[in-house]
């Protein structure tokens, strides 16, 4: 067995604390991602590769990535200044992360990864009580982001506080996911907030299939407390009228709104997976076919939208990588998730896979999560936690 030096190992602990840090920072990610990947093949990742592939959830990342590069060939010419779709190949880093992990490095892994949501929380907790911002701005963090991190956060305590039998336990981690949903009730998105509260209603409906009466009685506290904390919350009240004065601004023609342009991404997203349903239009040409696309679609119902908000993605998942890919990547999609949960699964981590499986697949459908890197490397990076976790 390989013995690594002393100055070896100080740099591949360092380096998965710095990572979990440093996951929120783009800057930050930009020197310790490649410090990363130095670490692991360092550490003979290269070696051990075949062993790591070996894992289906890899198997499912290195596919849809694959297709995304074989997607460039037969896409058009495209101008496609953002570039959004670069932001799936950053899903990559879950290999050399994972294949880093071992007994002894998992300490610190798991602490770096949790001082730094600690460190995010309370930023964002500070700004949302103090000063009255959305998001994180320290972090160039926005409301979408943050919101998305919460909804995690919710989730994942939720999860977590079944399968731990110790009552005090429980009653603090349900504290605590209470706490944070009730921050996210401050946040503008709507999006991730009812993603975080569809999937913690999924895991109790898994949780408690066998026992009606206490499924009945925890849904109805659910309810009661999603009542209180948007009666509390001037912020989600807004943002509810905000919904209806969009739908009645639509209904008059006018698309230039959330719900609007929302309606109107999916509208011509569908319109263009029925052109090209196999293969899709090609790696980076979605955006580039939205606006030319809306100049005479429905008789240039939506032309003037560019205006509105510039065009990035089609916020939501199936829509977006369909447009580039057609069913192959839409399959590719569905083994991802697939591999995702059964990863879960197989780790005994049932519930919690349900719901964030649960979470990521309804935010996906009004936003476009999967570019929402931050949010899925941390989700990744507490998959390979959790797969190390029961091998001690």
């Amino acid at each position: 067995m390989y013995i690594h030096s002393n100055w070896q190992e100080i740099l591949i602990r360092s380096t998965l604390v710095l990572v979990g840090l440093g996951l929120w920072n783009s800057a930050l990610g930009l020197i310790f991602f490649p410090l990363l990947v130095v670490a692991w093949i360092v550490d003979g990742g290269l070696l051990r590769f075949h062993q790591t592939i070996q894992e289906p959830l890899v198997q499912a990342l290195l596919l849809l990535c694959l297709l995304l590069v074989l997607g460039l060939s037969w896409g058009e010419q495209f101008e496609d200044n953002r570039m959004k779709w670069l932001k799936y190949f950053k899903l990559l880093i879950f290999v050399p992360y994972y294949s880093l992990l071992n007994r002894e490095r998992l300490f610190w892994a798991l602490a770096g990864l949790l001082f730094g949501y600690a460190a995010v929380l309370i930023l964002g907790t500070y700004q949302s009580i103090a000063l009255g911002i959305q998001g994180v701005p320290l972090l160039s963090m926005s409301y979408l982001s943050f919101s998305a991190i919460l909804g995690v956060g919710f989730v994942t305590l939720i999860g977590i506080s079944y399968m731990n039998r110790s009552l005090l336990v429980q009653a603090s981690l349900w504290v605590l996911a209470l706490a944070i949903l009730l921050l996210q009730f401050h946040q503008n998105s709507r999006v991730f907030l009812c993603a975080a509260v569809v999937a913690t209603v999924v895991m109790f409906f898994c949780y408690y299939r066998t026992q009606r009466l206490r499924l009945v009685a925890i849904l109805l506290s659910l309810l009661v407390v999603v009542g209180i904390f948007a009666s509390s919350s001037k912020v989600f009240q807004e943002r509810w009228i905000q919904i209806k004065k969009d739908f009645e601004w639509m209904q008059q023609g006018h698309y230039d709104s959330s719900l609007g342009y929302r309606i109107a991404m999916w509208d011509v997203g569908l319109h263009g997976i029925a052109e090209k349903p196999l293969l899709g239009h090609g790696t980076g040409v979605a955006a580039g076919y939205f606006e030319k696309t809306i100049k005479s679609y429905k008789e240039g119902r939506y032309q003037d939208l560019p205006k509105f908000q510039g065009t990035a993605h089609y916020h939501n998942d199936w829509i977006e990588i369909g447009m580039h890919l057609g069913l192959l990547g839409i399959s590719a999609l569905i083994f991802l998730f697939w591999s995702w949960y059964r990863t879960f699964e197989k780790n005994n981590f049932t519930i919690l896979g349900v719901g964030l499986i649960s979470y990521m697949l309804v935010a996906g459908l009004a936003e476009t999560l999967l570019v929402f890197s931050k949010v899925l490397l941390f989700l990744l990076m507490m998959t390979a936690i959790i797969m190390h976790w029961r091998k001690q």
